[in-house]
């Protein structure tokens, strides 16, 4: 169990779980001596959706995991895991317990990747008669206020032009011409299929053996959710930060160089092929994007992988990653319930359980229920 600190706190500084990083600006300013923090595992936001076993295991992990880090750095931390008997379940609920403790003069949070949760807090925090402070999230390259003022100048939103934007203001693959090489997008030399042999040998993703740690939280997500979608025996996750800059020198030095060519992919049996395995410490914030794309354009530079895979690999971080992100923030909260397509049929059962004859369901859901991971093809086109 986590160590017991039950002083007046000044700043009460909340983490949530994918805010794992100890240069977020929730830490600006912390005093060791009249500060602490506050982490949470709560039932509620485990079962809002149904999520795969695996997922929940990585967030327990990695949160506990990091609450070490805090406290070897002399950070007071409480932490309510999810099966202590005080837990009441819901953030809300354990901001009122934690406040009744510590009585802070404020709460201080990075915001939010959700703006659910962002609400839930701020409603708590008013009901508390709490000063809350929500600080920008500085993981992200393009700040909320930028993309707005962005999207401000435009009728419509299309990705290849504010990727364009974000090179030039990230000054990222780009000379006193313009894009290095000439082009800004190289998706078109990104689509080659493998040959009837299929793609021959390929170095996986760096897998990371289990601690107690992360016994204990596979445990705890095996206990508390059985019938959550999903298998936890071959859990092998980074769920640290220097486990997550080990896997990005490991896509680097052996998937780089080919993930560009290859990364429209798909083969029987393969789940990762030229993929980086990489989303998952991004978005917990144990990876800096940064440093990813860093790490990929020093490779170009170094001969060590070709400009279509680096340029593909900087879209996916500094394109994609961050429009998504602006837009959600952008349309929230009518974005949640618009349905474009008009779908209101049932998630058909083989979407579960991978019980069909189409092979690239059989294998995309397959290698979801055995490994919680699907690449961006297989989520998008499968």
């Amino acid at each position: 169990m986590a160590k017991s600190y039950e002083r007046k706190a000044r700043h009460l500084v909340v983490v949530l779980g994918d805010q794992l990083s100890d240069q977020a600006s929730a830490f600006d300013g912390f005093d060791q001596q009249s500060d602490a923090v506050l982490m949470m595992e709560v039932a509620e936001e485990a079962k809002y959706v149904p999520q795969h076993k695996m997922r929940l295991a990585l967030f327990f992990s990695a949160m506990r995991h990091f609450r070490q880090e805090l406290e070897t750095k002399g950070r007071r931390v409480h932490y309510a895991e999810l099966e202590d008997q005080n837990n009441r379940g819901s953030f809300a609920e354990e901001l009122r317990r934690w406040a009744h403790k510590t009585r802070p003069e404020k709460l201080i949070i990075t915001k939010p990747g959700d703006y659910r949760v962002e609400q839930e807090i701020r409603e708590a925090a008013k009901s508390l008669g709490c000063k809350l402070e929500v600080r920008p999230d500085r993981h992200f390259l393009c700040d909320l206020e930028e993309f707005q003022t962005y999207a401000a100048e435009r009728k419509s939103f299309l990705l290849e032009g504010f990727y364009r934007k974000m090179r030039r203001s990230c000054s990222i693959l780009i000379t006193e011409n313009g894009p290095t090489g000439g082009q800004w997008n190289y998706d078109s030399d990104n689509r080659k299929a493998f040959g009837p042999d299929g793609p021959g040998q390929i170095k996986a993703p760096r897998s990371f053996s289990q601690d107690d740690v992360t016994g204990a939280a596979i445990d705890t997500v095996a206990r508390c959710f059985p019938d959550n979608p999903g298998k936890l025996d071959s859990f092998d996750y980074p769920v640290t930060r220097d486990q997550a800059y080990a896997a990005l020198r490991d896509f680097i030095k052996n998937r780089l160089a080919n993930f560009g060519t290859y990364q429209d992919a798909m083969v029987t049996d393969r789940p990762y092929l030229y993929h980086s395995r990489l989303s998952c410490v991004l978005n917990l914030h144990l990876l800096d994007p940064r440093d990813a794309i860093n790490a990929a354009v020093d490779a170009y530079e170094e001969g060590a992988a070709p400009l279509n895979s680096v340029e593909g690999f900087v879209r996916q971080i500094l394109g994609w990653r961050e429009f998504i992100r602006g837009i959600y923030w952008l349309k929230m909260p009518r974005y949640a319930e618009l349905n474009a397509l008009n779908a209101d049929l049932p998630m058909p059962a083989f979407m579960w359980t991978a019980e069909t004859e189409m092979n690239c369901i059989r294998q995309s859901v397959g290698q979801l229920i055995d490994h919680a991971y699907a690449h961006h093809i297989q989520r998008l086109m499968v």
